[in-house]
């Protein structure tokens, strides 16, 4: 078996991120390590009163190629992958005068940053590191002699390891350094990989390749004896991963799920036109409303299913208020999430110290590309975003009656909704509210009793003697493949429907709204959400 520990006589050190760079190579400098590094780097730890010799010194090559080559030469990787008890690499070190490098210390050229920030095509090629990847699995793969750090939050943990063994690393720390130096690199290549089919329009590659940096360890997983662990990639997009957790206890694994649905759903609502808010719990909303306010929007939403909505989460679409606030939190909810929110209304949330409040920013775009992804077993399914969005389809009338214009009003609500609805989904709504919602049966028109049942019994809640569904409208997420659903949701008291259309009856459902006297959109889309 190996010596355990391995003395760090040389490290080449070469980061783009300088976060932390001079104390740690100041405290490198101090155990005796000899600094080489290359451009930049090299730059800060001599302005910094630091010896370093320049990589080219090593080499006996200078920068070339605005300084695309600079560690690709076999005096660097000689001397991290060389084995130390091998005499045969031995030999060769002596022969070509290479000399060891104990620690590589790496982070890489900013490509994810630079495609977040929207830079041109030439520039996030320029942003594709070629050396540092290189150098980074010559010394993770030669992890018995060198250790490699790609994390600046990795570097007190190398220095307490030398510090306690006088000068050297141990095989336990290199081996970690190791696994996440090839993670690190896989996520950067993933990052590329994808990028570049984007850029081709290529929807299915040959190869797919995922990478994500963790973001935090979960308690567990959707229950507790899964593990967990959250992970952000390289997409920039508001939500639950770019959002600041302004108070509250972690997060778990079904309130990140949850919270993403919610803020999704509650995206699709301009906030220029309303006031937003979605209620989910269990990944299904389960009450929507716009309002002149975003108190009024709660009042409407949390109307639809008042106990339902104990212990779900609330998204808005405006800065949280503190008149909003005070209505949230007269019931309990596990995470309110928003774009902003202003001194007073985080002074309010405050008072419940376990509720999560999460600012994003501002809203995800309902209307951009993006990649979303599902396992099974032995493989994964890869899809577009579903970035349909009811404003821009042209709804056809198909029924002798034509909506009104509050009725066609309120069909685009109920539609913009059952899009976050999971299949089969029906939706009734009135007024910019729902006042019904049926998810995920396995028939269609169960979905539509259970959205009517929802009404009836928020008409209880509320004190009414007329279930909410009296008048409303009701969306279909998928075609009614038979009249059965339409029929249900006449019973109900629905006045119109809003549907993508496309079954062979087609002409029944028709037929069947004509005798009901519904007026009848279609829309030529399908929402599935499974």
């Amino acid at each position: 078996m190996p010596n355990e520990t391995r003395r760090v006589t040389r490290a080449l050190l070469s980061v783009s991120d300088k976060a932390g760079l001079i104390p740690f190579a100041t405290a490198l400098h101090a155990m005796g390590v000899a600094l080489v590094s290359t451009g930049g780097t090299r730059q800060a730890l001599a302005d910094a009163g630091l010896p370093v010799v320049d990589v080219s010194d090593v080499t006996g090559f200078p920068e070339m190629m605005d300084g695309r080559v600079k560690t690709l030469h076999p005096a660097v990787h000689g001397g991290l992958l060389a084995v130390r008890s091998n005499p045969v690499h031995q030999a060769a070190m002596l022969a070509h005068g290479i000399g060891p490098i104990d620690l590589l210390v790496v982070n890489l050229y900013p490509f994810e940053a630079t495609v977040a920030a929207g830079k041109p095509y030439d520039d996030c090629i320029e942003n594709i590191d070629i050396g540092g990847p290189a150098m980074i699995r010559a010394a993770a793969k030669n992890h018995n002699d060198v250790a490699v750090v790609v994390d600046v939050a990795d570097y007190e943990t190398v220095l307490a390891d030398m510090r306690e063994q006088d000068g050297a690393t141990t095989l336990t720390l290199r081996r970690k350094l190791a696994a996440k130096a090839y993670a690190r690199t896989g996520s950067y290549d993933a990052a590329i990989s994808n990028w570049f089919a984007a850029q081709l329009g290529e929807t299915t590659p040959a190869f797919r390749a995922l990478g994500g940096t963790l973001a935090e360890p979960m308690r567990y997983g959707e229950n507790p004896h899964q593990w967990a662990g959250f992970y952000r990639t390289a997409e920039r997009r508001p939500g639950v991963s770019t959002a600041r957790q302004v108070q509250g206890k972690q997060l778990s694994y079904n309130n990140i799920n949850d919270t993403d649905a919610a803020f999704e759903a509650v995206s699709e609502f301009d906030p220029s036109r309303s006031a937003g808010v979605v209620i989910v719990k269990h990944a299904n909303p389960c009450g929507v409303a716009e309002g002149a306010t975003l108190r009024e929007a709660y009042e409407k939403a949390l109307r639809c299913d008042p106990v339902s909505a104990f212990g779900g989460i609330v998204a808005l679409n405006r800065c949280l208020d503190a008149d909003a606030a005070r209505a949230i939190v007269e019931v309990f909810t596990e995470v309110i999430i928003a774009p902003d929110a202003d001194d007073e209304a985080v002074a309010i949330v405050a008072a419940k110290k376990n509720l999560r409040l999460l600012l994003t920013g501002g809203l995800a775009d309902p209307r951009q590309a993006g990649l979303t992804l599902r396992t099974v077993s032995g493989g994964f399914l890869a899809q577009s975003r579903d970035n349909a969005v009811v404003d821009d389809m042209e709804l056809k009338v198909v029924t002798k009656r034509a909506p009104s214009a509050q009725e066609l009003s309120d069909l685009r609500f109920a539609f913009r909704v059952a899009k976050h609805v999971k299949s089969n989904a029906i939706v009734y709504a009135k007024n910019g509210a729902t006042v019904g919602i049926g998810a995920g049966q396995m028939s269609r028109v169960d979905s539509s009793r259970i959205a009517a049942w929802k009404a009836a019994e928020a008409a209880k809640a509320a004190g009414l003697s007329e279930t909410l569904a009296k008048g409303s409208v009701v969306a279909s997420d998928a075609f009614f493949p038979f009249a059965d659903g339409l029929f249900a949701a006449a019973e109900a008291g629905a006045t119109a429907v809003i549907q993508p259309g496309g079954s062979m009856r087609d002409d029944e459902v028709i037929k069947a709204a004509d005798e009901a006297g519904l007026a009848m959109v279609f829309t030529g889309r399908r929402h599935f959400r499974h």
